[in-house]
């Protein structure tokens, strides 16, 4: 069986939004189209509490898109953004979101930050998406969404890594790319063993 994974379809991740990807709005039509050809469809949701510490204003002196080591490691820090239950958290409006099956809520943690549809950053503390994806009989992805370079990028990473098969649409995803991310994303998800399209 085969699940079509939309990441962070967010008012906040689209133009005008406080962390605007590119074009991003431009993939919701197309995502909406895929859908119907799915056995299940998941989105996930960016889920900050306000003075999250991903946030450069939880910083004293730091800057969106400056570096701070964290218990977990290696943090960008980022404009305050997808803080919950705000409209910059809510999904597009286009976006067709009665097609899904589940609704993964990620980065709620205030001390870790959570890229991934499956981990958070620490790389150990499941969302809990593997286990409904088994317990379904679902084994390949399909992934699209924002940004292709941090949570489509760690999600199919990850997904890949706990042996699904793996697609990630590159033409419904669309990068930050942030001194280079992009690249060393795509290099990244073809060395995990996921299938970049």
């Amino acid at each position: 069986m085969q699940a079509l994974i939309v990441i962070d379809v967010q008012m906040d991740f689209c133009p005008g939004g406080a962390l605007a990807v590119p074009q991003g709005d431009l993939i919701v039509s197309g995502i909406n189209d895929l859908m119907a050809g799915f056995d299940a469809v998941i989105l996930t949701q960016d889920w900050h509490p306000a003075g999250h510490s991903s946030f450069a204003s939880a910083h004293s002196g730091k800057s969106p898109y400056d570096l701070v080591e964290m218990d977990y490691g290696t943090q960008v820090l980022w404009p305050d953004h997808c803080i919950q239950g705000s409209a910059g958290a809510a999904f597009h409006p286009d976006l067709v979101t009665d097609r899904a099956d589940l609704i993964i809520r990620k980065g709620y943690n205030p001390a870790i930050d959570s890229y991934s549809a499956f981990f958070e950053n620490d790389h150990k503390t499941p969302t809990g998406l593997d286990g409904y994806l088994r317990t379904r009989g679902i084994d390949r992805l399909v992934m699209v969404g924002l940004a292709l370079d941090f949570c489509v990028n760690y999600s199919a990473v990850d997904a890949a890594k706990l042996g699904f098969d793996v697609e990630v649409r590159q033409d419904l995803s669309r990068a930050i790319d942030l001194d280079g991310s992009l690249v060393a994303a795509q290099d990244g998800m073809v060395k995990a063993g996921a299938r970049l399209v």
